[in-house]
């Protein structure tokens, strides 16, 4: 490469996935974290998150030494020409971003800064941010009594969790906000790789490029509560959700991506980005209906669920062993924030269930998460162990095990056949052949 030093400042999820793609890339990065022991954890040769081939890539740049880690600020901004802020923006109670994390950064960057920098802000944030950024840095310039010249750059992530790689290297489009032309080019440069894929570049302003992450997210949030609600009313009119969305997504103007009906979004982009982004209308005095109403769908599509489940096995469920295959909030991550579980799991405890759970990826954060409902959830090493003497088995996330269950093992295995595939992976005919009652989402 051209022999500018990136440096990526929070190895969460965005961070550790642009760092080592970078990497791969064959820039030398730097990647920073205030937690020791996760850079500790990383310089063990250890990956922190489960994403589909990181950890090979993540071996395959650590052995070559184009990645390396620290805890040090003054390290990374000192040695790097391209920084990335790739902290994480917890939703306060109200909706609104934290940006706490994204300012203590700034301070950082603005205290041991040595010369030019492309500061690019790459974690989620309200419009604005880049702009207030920019203040923290030549403030901590100004204690220093320095006249040093950077830009802030808004660059936002479009990773998918699951496919987060491939959404790397094949983005539909890079995002730049800046109003310097001398970024703008860096920027460019940094991602010239893409260009054998013609990957396209939005150059506009921070502000434009700031709301144009929180726009998407809450579209696609939009468009899952619709296909939602939708089915809800499938179900009692007695048509097929998955006919509609199939027919509706044949429409250019549709297209049938983010049209699967199921137990609610979760994760931690669509929740978090579509009440910042009302929030945010809110202080301005603009009600944005739409979306709020997308909020409110899918809070509701994740109780929904649990009325499914005891219309047919009734309020009381005092002596009754639900299995739950599935805790992440999708496939392909182990990440459980905001997901269906987070919901269903302790409506059913209170209702009286006992839980026997089970996700390739998500036990351990389940875990923690739900610890205060722990004397009710038992945790199992397989989905077959997880049925063992269930009254029911529910369908929460769509991992590619849990299309091919042996159904007849199922029918031995659990002591009442119900079968609530709430990810519609199953046709109720094959379900039902094996004597189970079925019910899907929307069917």
């Amino acid at each position: 490469m051209d022999g500018t030093t990136i440096g990526v400042i929070g190895t969460g999820y965005v961070g550790l996935v642009s760092s080592v793609s970078f990497a791969n890339f064959g820039y030398k990065v730097i990647a920073m974290d205030s937690d020791l022991e996760k850079v500790n954890l990383l310089k063990s040769g250890e990956v922190p998150i489960y994403e589909p081939g990181l950890k090979e890539m993540f071996d395959r740049v650590t052995e070559s030494g184009t990645i390396e880690f620290t805890g040090g600020m003054k390290y990374v901004v000192e040695n790097s020409k391209v920084l990335f802020i790739c902290v994480g923006t917890p939703p306060e109670d109200d909706g609104s971003a934290d940006l706490k994390y994204v300012f203590e950064v700034a301070e950082g960057i603005g205290k041991h800064m040595n010369g030019y920098k492309v500061i690019v802000d790459k974690s989620t944030v309200p419009v604005g941010t880049s702009r207030k950024v920019y203040s923290v840095i030549s403030n901590e310039l100004q204690k220093r009594r320095l006249d040093l010249h950077f830009d802030v750059v808004s660059n936002p992530e479009f990773l998918r969790e699951g496919k987060a790689l491939y959404d790397f290297t094949h983005p539909d489009r890079v995002v730049i906000g800046s109003d310097s032309e001398e970024a703008i080019e860096i920027m460019k440069k940094i991602y010239r790789p893409l260009k054998v894929n013609e990957v396209p570049f939005v150059i506009t302003n921070p502000e434009t490029a700031e709301i144009i992450k929180y726009s998407s997210n809450a579209f696609l949030a939009t468009k899952i509560s619709f296909i939602n609600e939708i089915a809800n009313l499938c179900e009692e009119l007695g048509a097929d959700v998955n006919q509609i969305a199939k027919a509706m997504g044949m429409d250019g103007r549709i297209s049938p991506k983010f049209l699967h009906p199921g137990p609610g979004y979760g994760g931690s982009c669509f929740p978090k980005d579509t009440r910042a982004i009302v929030n945010t209308a809110k202080k301005l005095g603009i009600e944005m209906k739409v979306i709020n109403a997308a909020i409110e769908a899918n809070e509701y599509q994740k109780h929904r669920m649990v009325i499914k489940i005891k219309r047919r096995l009734g309020d009381n469920l005092a002596g009754k062993t639900i299995a739950i295959l599935g805790l992440s909030f999708k496939a392909e991550t182990d990440d459980t924030r905001e997901s269906a579980a987070l919901v269903v799991i302790p409506e059913l405890i209170d209702s009286g269930a006992i839980i026997r759970a089970y996700d390739p990826k998500g036990t351990d954060e389940m875990r923690w998460r739900l610890k205060d409902f722990s004397p009710q959830i038992a945790y199992l090493e397989n989905e077959y162990d997880a049925c063992k003497n269930a009254d029911a088995v529910v369908i929460l996330t769509e991992w590619a095990q849990f299309r091919r269950l042996d159904l007849r093992r199922l029918s031995e295995d659990m002591r009442e056949k119900n079968f609530f595939d709430f990810r519609n992976l199953y046709s109720r005919e094959e379900v039902e052949d094996m004597g189970f009652y079925y019910e899907g989402v929307g069917r």
